[in-house]
Order: C-alpha cells, then sequence, then structure tokens
C-alpha cells in the first residue's frame, strides 16, 4: 500500500498550482503576438507587441509579489489586516509610479512620436484612468487569492485525511503488539525450572521461544501474513504452555494441511483467543480441554475456539484487554460488516467463531 506524506503532497498540490500560474501568463503574454497574427499582418509589428507587454508588466509585478510574498506570508497565516494594507500600498503605489514615469515619457516625446490620436500609450491592461487599473488589479489578486485558498483547501483535506491513516495505523500498531508479556516471563521461568530437570527440553524450549518473538518483532510488523506462518506461531505458543501443564490437559490443534502460503490474514489476531482459552479455561483441579479450528472456505478464514470453563476459579472469563482490543482491531481493518465474531459462554465452556475475509498477499 502506497502512502503519500503531507511533504509529498504539498509539493503535488504547488506544482499543479503554479503550473496553473504559468499556463495563464504565458496565455496573456502571447496574446499580443496572435492578435498581430489574427490582424492579417505581413511581419510582426514588435512595437506594439511590446507596447502591450509594457501595459501587462505592472500587473504581472502585482501578482508575483501577491503570489509569492503578501499571500504565502500573510493570507494564508490569518494576518487579514496587514496583508490588506500591504496590497493597497502595493497596486495603488505601482501604479501611481507608472503614471508618473508615463507622464515623464510624455513630456519627453518628440512631437513627432506622438500618435495620431494625441494620446500617448499608458502602461497598462488598458488606457483606463488610474482607479480602474487599480479595480482591475483588486480583481485579479482577488482571483489569485480564490485559487491558492481553493489548492490550500485541498492540502488540508489530504493531510488531515493522510493524518487519519496514520491515526488509525499507529493504533492497529499499538493493539498488534499487546501480547500478555506474562507469557513471555512465565515462559522463562519455566526455562528456568527446566535446566536443573530437562537440559536438553530447556535448549529447545530456548530454539522456539526464540522463534516467536522473532516473528512478534519482525515478521509481524506486515499490514498481512501467511495464514500458515500465523498457525505455526499458534502451534509454537502451545507447546510452550503444554510444559506448564500435564498430559491429562486436552488440547487440540486442527489446521489445513495443505493451506496456500497466498492465504493471509493480519499477524498476531488469532493469538488472544488462544492466549484466553489457557487464562481462563485450565484448571489443576478439574478436567480441562483447549481446542482450535482453522478452516478455509470460500475465501474466508474461519476459526474455532472452544474451552473448557471453571466459573468458580473464573468468574469473568471474557473480560480482559485483549479481546477488547481485538474487536477494535477487527473494525479498523474490516469495518462493522465485513466480519463475524460470535462467542458464546456456557456454565462449563466458552466458545469463540470468528470468520474474517481471507486477504491474498
Amino acid at each position: 500500500m502506497i502512502i503519500f506524506t503531507p511533504m509529498k503532497i504539498t509539493k503535488k498540490q504547488t506544482i499543479g498550482e503554479n503550473l496553473l500560474y504559468v499556463m495563464v501568463w504565458t496565455a496573456i503574454i502571447l496574446v499580443p503576438v496572435l492578435n498581430s497574427q489574427m490582424m492579417s499582418e505581413m511581419h510582426i509589428n514588435f512595437e506594439n507587441v511590446t507596447i502591450a507587454w509594457r501595459k501587462i508588466a505592472p500587473y504581472l509585478t502585482i501578482f508575483l509579489v501577491h503570489n509569492n510574498i503578501l499571500a504565502p506570508m500573510f493570507m494564508l497565516r490569518h494576518k487579514y489586516r496587514i496583508y490588506l494594507i500591504l496590497n493597497i500600498i502595493l497596486i495603488v503605489g505601482l501604479f501611481w509610479m507608472v503614471d508618473l514615469y508615463e507622464d515623464h515619457l510624455a513630456l519627453n516625446t518628440p512631437v513627432s512620436e506622438i500618435p495620431q490620436d494625441g494620446m500617448p500609450h499608458k502602461a497598462s491592461f488598458s488606457d483606463l484612468e488610474m482607479y480602474w487599473n487599480v479595480i482591475l488589479a483588486f480583481f485579479m489578486i482577488g482571483a489569485n487569492t480564490g485559487i491558492k485558498l481553493m489548492y490550500q483547501s485541498i492540502r488540508d483535506e489530504q493531510k488531515m485525511e493522510q493524518l487519519k491513516r496514520q491515526n488509525l495505523q499507529a493504533e492497529m500498531d499499538y493493539l498488534k503488539y499487546q501480547i500478555n508479556p506474562h507469557f513471555f516471563m512465565n515462559t522463562l521461568n519455566n526455562i528456568h525450572a527446566l535446566i536443573d530437570i530437562d537440559t536438553e527440553t530447556a535448549k529447545t524450549t530456548v530454539i522456539e521461544l526464540s522463534k516467536m518473538m522473532r516473528y512478534v518483532l519482525y515478521d509481524s510488523g506486515s499490514e498481512i501474513i501467511s495464514l500458515n506462518n500465523d498457525v505455526q506461531f499458534l502451534k509454537n505458543y502451545i507447546e510452550l504452555m503444554r510444559i506448564r501443564y500435564t498430559d491429562a490437559i486436552d488440547i487440540r490443534v486442527e489446521h489445513p494441511k495443505d493451506l496456500s502460503e497466498q492465504v493471509s490474514i493480519p499477524p498476531l489476531l488469532l493469538i488472544v483467543f488462544v492466549e484466553n482459552a489457557f487464562k481462563h479455561g485450565i484448571s489443576y483441579n478439574h478436567s480441562s480441554f483447549i481446542h482450535l479450528k482453522i478452516e478455509v472456505e470460500d475465501d474466508k478464514v474461519i476459526a474455532t475456539f472452544c474451552n473448557s470453563r471453571h466459573p468458580s476459579v473464573n468468574q469473568k472469563p471474557s473480560a480482559g484487554i485483549g479481546l477488547e482490543n481485538v474487536r477494535k482491531r477487527l473494525e479498523l481493518i474490516y469495518g462493522t460488516r465485513n466480519y463475524t465474531l460470535k462467542i458464546t459462554e456456557k456454565p462449563d465452556t466458552y466458545h469463540v467463531k470468528l470468520i474474517i475475509p481471507s486477504l491474498h498477499a
């Protein structure tokens, strides 16, 4: 899954916005050249083109200053008062200087070079009075402001969406790695006891524990994991837990033998149910059992957990952070309708059935 970082999103949107401005101003600058061709002139009148460009220049200057300095530094930072004042100073001041410059040119233009209409060409978008040029300039920066706000809104929306995805991912990671640390502590205590009793079994147990820890730390970092790998993790867990109990405990694990490696599920999802089964379903004084069955049917993974229940020892076998975390993870990953989690409690048994879509790697 490809995730765009906020920096990449901002850069992409900025390029799109700048490209729009370049296209618009390129069209405006080319209009005088194209107009000469449309007038069926044999050759482009570069003097007229230069005059037209000189008329466009004040607006281009205002746009560049507004777009690159005033809008980013003041408008987008919500400093509206100073933003408005600086725009007024920029527009009025620039056209005032342009008028002074045009008046100076008019006074120093030889009579022979004065146009036939007797009026010198002003350096403005049209030969209008100064207040019309100011109004046109304000319309222009208004359009520029609208475009910048539109792109800023798009960037903010994408950043918020990205932040939501990151928060969901962080929450799923937090829930995923909340395997009961007491399991590792208890297993290490069992290994410590085995060292004096059965050294070879202790060595084997250390290897199995290292495999589990490697799975938790590295393999489970992916969004999905092969169901085969997850089942093997469960079997390793169960074998380590057997150390603590006698053979009188009925522990059964059923799973497909020819399961495709392409069938995948979220990692560390099933272990919580197995852990709860050992925590609440085992008694040293009463007959106990844990039955686990995993099936794959029609692109769905069906996991069934059934264990004995001893209410006198464990009054609330369904309580605990682990099960609640599983519910949250399921909702985050599959939504509210794409999975089934059914828990049935009876006086002497505790039954869980989980049906989730198969995720293909």
